[in-house]
Formats: structure tokens, C-alpha cells, sequence
């Protein structure tokens, strides 16, 4: 069976391929073994989110602001995971590296909608700490759950309508060259490169999206921590300021595994090599999905406090058990 077929849209000829071939990391020996460990991470991060996503919902002392953006975070996280890391292991462990049309957009806008998710949710918890610092005496009255909550459904709308966009415009590219995909998912750079017919605006929505989902909360984060600094350098204490200072630096670790393999990934272009982009891209979201919960169970006094009091209660609850 041919991998094409086509298919007619507003009176032109568009050919649809009817599968794609993810290429991996093509001419890597052993390259299994980093896909066994990507799994092996995937397997962390859903047992450590999920272990987040408990602790906040069943501590009322966490059903603050603050804890909600967490929340939201731990639930982009294994989202994201999920979408990117069981089909790459089925995809390269078990050779299965042809995916249908349908499922390769499918795949393209759930990994990107979460990946959008992570770092509008990475903004909303700089705009929370930016406000705890500057504005301390109106915080419960600016942050509220309220709020917070309206912000965070407001993220997510954004998050699944910014990413239909592009997989609309490849809908609407013919392929009748290569069918291979240079990437590890259905990317959609090397996905829409691949049409034979004009694909600028999707050149256009590329970049515009980039903006959006990176370069515009790359720049708002540090907007905040500039107004955070100059709010620290106000307060006279030494005690205080660094206080202060410790309830961002799990954020600032978050941001910085986040944003600063796919800053050099795009900075980079077309320089970087195939294989060591789609390390670094895999690396860069998947890891942090594994290590956001450790940061925030060993970095954050309040969590580390809620973990203490879940393992009182169920210590006294077993102890009264055995009664």
C-alpha cells in the first residue's frame, strides 16, 4: 500500500500522507538504552506528581494561591509526559515507527498544548511571588483562589485554542516528498517542512508561536524578578531579605531547567545537529516534569511541613489501629 493518498480541499489538490516515519535518533548505536531512560524518568514523574497532586488536595493548609499553580504544574507535568514519553517508548523500543496521519496531528497539538501549559504556569507562579514580594501587605487581597483559579482556566483555553492553530495549517500542506520526521514526536517544525507546496505561513505561525509560548514568559519572568530584586534591596534586614529570597528559589530552579534547553535550541537554529536537538528538547521536557516535585517536597518549607503532618497522621492512624 502506498503511503499516500489525497484528498481535495477548496478546489486544490492536497496529498495526505497516510503514515509518517519518526526517525529518532538515527545512526546512534545503542540509542534503546536512552530511550529505556527516558522511561525510567517518565516513571518518576508520574509516581512524584501525582504524590504532589495528593499532598495539595488532601491538605487544606495548601489550598492557598500559591499551592494552586503548583498543583496546576504537577498536572502540566504528567500531562506532557504522558503525551511525549509512552509513544516514543512504544515508537523506538518496539519499532514501531510509523505513525497514521490522524494520530501524528493528534500527537502534535496534546504535546504542544501541555507544553504550553508548563510554561504559562511557570509565568503565573512568577507573577505570584512578584506580587508576595512587592505588594506583601495586599497579597490575600490581589491573589486570591478565586483568582488564581480564573487565571488558570484562562491558561488552559489559551493553551488549546494557540494549538489548533498550527495543526490546522498542516492539515492544509501536501506531502508528496519525504514522510520522514527528523524528531523524536511529531514536531511541528520538521513536520510542516516536509510539504512540497507553500508552507510560509506556517513559517509565520512558528515563529509567532514561539513568541508566545516562549519568549513572551522568558521576558515577563524577568520583568518580575527584576521588580522582586529591587523590592529586596528595599528591605533593611539581612534575615528578612533572604527570607524573602528563599521562597523564589524553587521557582528560579523550575524556570531554569525549563526554559534554558529550549533557549539554546532555538538559539542555535539550524547549527545544532539533529540528534543533539532532539536530546536536548527530549531532555529538556521530560526531566523537569521528574524534578519539579523533588524541588518542591525538599526546597519548600510549607510542603515539607504538609509531608510531616500526612506521616503523623497516618502514624497515629496505624498506632490507634493496632489498639
Amino acid at each position: 500500500m502506498s503511503p499516500l493518498n489525497s484528498t481535495s480541499f477548496i478546489n486544490a489538490t492536497i496529498v495526505h500522507p497516510e503514515f509518517f516515519f519518526i526517525s529518532g535518533l538515527a545512526g546512534i548505536p545503542h540509542a534503546n538504552y536512552y530511550y529505556v531512560f527516558l522511561c525510567f524518568v517518565y516513571i518518576l514523574s508520574l509516581l512524584g506528581n501525582t504524590f504532589v497532586m495528593f499532598m495539595i488536595y488532601t491538605d487544606h493548609c495548601l489550598h492557598s494561591p500559591k499551592y494552586i499553580a503548583v498543583f496546576n504544574l504537577a498536572v502540566s507535568d504528567l500531562c506532557v509526559s504522558t503525551a511525549l514519553v509512552p509513544p516514543l517508548i512504544d515508537t523506538f523500543l518496539f519499532k514501531s515507527q510509523l505513525i497514521s496521519f490522524e494520530a501524528c496531528l493528534t500527537n502534535m497539538f496534546f504535546s504542544f498544548a501541555f507544553l504550553t501549559m508548563q510554561s504559562f504556569t511557570l509565568t503565573v507562579m512568577s507573577y505570584d511571588r512578584c506580587v508576595a514580594i512587592c505588594f506583601p501587605l495586599r497579597y490575600n487581597e490581589i491573589v486570591t483562589n478565586k483568582s488564581m483559579l480564573l487565571i488558570t482556566a484562562i491558561t488552559w483555553i489559551i493553551a488549546g485554542q494557540a494549538n489548533v492553530i498550527p495543526v490546522v495549517f498542516v492539515s492544509r500542506l501536501s506531502f508528496c516528498k519525504s514522510i520522514v520526521i527528523n524528531s523524536h514526536f511529531c514536531d511541528y517544525g520538521p513536520t510542516f517542512r516536509l510539504a512540497c507546496n507553500d508552507n510560509t505561513p506556517n513559517y509565520v505561525i512558528s515563529w509567532t508561536h514561539s513568541v508566545m509560548i516562549l519568549w513572551f514568559p522568558v521576558l515577563f519572568i524577568t520583568g518580575t524578578y527584576i521588580s522582586i530584586a529591587r523590592a529586596l534591596l528595599k528591605i533593611a534586614a539581612a534575615s528578612e531579605r533572604l527570607k524573602a529570597m528563599k521562597t523564589c528559589t524553587s521557582h528560579l530552579i523550575l524556570v531554569g531547567m525549563f526554559y534554558l534547553p529550549i533557549c539554546i535550541t532555538f538559539g542555535m537554529g539550524a547549527r545544532i545537529h539533529q540528534n543533539a536537538r532532539i536530546i536536548n528538547t527530549s531532555l529538556g521536557t521530560v526531566l523537569p516534569s521528574m524534578l519539579n516535585p523533588i524541588i518542591y517536597s525538599l526546597k519548600t518549607e510549607e510542603f515539607t511541613e504538609s509531608i510531616k503532618r500526612f506521616y503523623r497522621r497516618k502514624k497515629i492512624h496505624i498506632t490507634g489501629r493496632k489498639k
